[in-house]
């Protein structure tokens, strides 16, 4: 799908351009505009790229493969700057989209192969108050980096809430369930600090670096979307640290329980040893008593086994209590 708004000097804001207009509109030196190509086949977007807006075609290639980390590139005219931004899978995992950018000083150029919703929500706020689009095509890019910014931390504190979910369940109820939600918290969080970490960084230069196509008054503001980011990463350090701790304590719930079973049945084997004990003792044969020991056949010492049989494990019980050899 292929969206454009151009705002000219003198006029109102006019949307669906075709391809010939987007030419004129170019040599518009006074007027802004934005094209955004959304989930279009590469041979459909290249030669706009390449012939409407002369972009190099090391650049247009970048940004078709849609394979790229963080990063930007000055080519002089124009700045090529790439995004990510995190979405969440059916399967619950947590994955980014590539945001590629290409900034001028009247445009600005969006490609993506998937919906953004960073990019739907400066897109709807500029058709409501067109006067966003005033600000330039760096104000444009701002505004993306800073909700691009903005879903970046919801999603960090969707998997940090998550993750204390899991840490509570664990002392509840240990499952081995549990350990597939952590590695995959985990693995969520290992991914966004490899984006983070030089998203960062280009955030950095648009705040620092003297571009032509960046007016000096708009570098406050990515100075301030860099610093969200300082902070992002500071959080996603707590979080990785959190996430291994649950780990470590999910093995310590378990391993204590497992202590607690071996315990409990330990317990239970000890109670039974002197009842089997005097049990087997009674319980031998010989075929036939020797005179001598007829009277332990008698009905006193079949009482004195019961006795026996339910005295020693009592004893045994208070005594394991009183060494605290019962206590968890």
């Amino acid at each position: 799908m292929l969206r454009t708004m151009y705002l000219p000097a003198q006029g109102a804001l006019r949307t669906g351009l075709e391809p010939i207009d987007i030419a004129f509109a170019l040599q518009d030196p006074h007027g802004l505009f934005w094209v955004d190509f959304e989930g279009m086949a590469p041979e459909e977007c290249q030669p706009m790229l390449l012939n409407t807006f002369g972009f190099h075609p090391l650049a247009v290639d970048d940004a078709l493969e849609e394979s790229h980390f963080p990063k930007l590139d000055d080519w002089g005219k124009y700045l090529y700057i790439v995004l990510h931004t995190p979405r969440s899978t059916p399967e619950n995992r947590l994955e980014t989209l590539e945001l590629d950018i290409f900034l001028g000083d009247n445009f600005i150029v969006t490609h993506h192969d998937a919906p953004i919703e960073a990019v739907q929500k400066v897109w709807s706020s500029i058709e409501r108050d067109p006067r966003y689009l005033r600000g330039g095509p760096d104000h444009v890019l701002y505004r993306l980096a800073d909700e691009t910014a903005s879903a970046t931390m919801l999603a960090v504190e969707l998997l940090d809430d998550e993750t204390d979910a899991i840490e509570a369940e664990v002392f509840e109820r240990p499952r081995p369930i549990l350990v597939e939600r952590i590695f995959a918290i985990k693995r969520s969080m290992l991914h966004l600090r490899r984006i983070i970490a030089p998203q960062r960084e280009v955030l950095n230069k648009l705040a620092r670096d003297e571009f032509q196509m960046i007016d000096e008054k708009d570098r406050i503001y990515f100075r301030d979307v860099y610093d969200h980011y300082v902070r992002l990463y500071e959080i996603i350090e707590s979080v990785r640290d959190l996430v291994s701790g649950t780990l470590d304590t999910y093995l310590s719930v378990t391993n204590n329980r497992m202590n607690d079973i071996m315990k409990t049945l330990t317990l239970i084997t000890t109670f039974f040893m002197p009842i089997s004990f005097v049990a087997g003792f009674f319980g031998m044969n010989f075929f036939a008593t020797p005179d001598p020991l007829t009277e332990w056949m008698t009905r006193p010492m079949f009482v004195l086994a019961g006795v026996l049989m339910v005295a020693m494990p009592t004893a045994m019980y208070f005594w394991m209590r009183r060494m605290g050899w019962m206590q968890r």
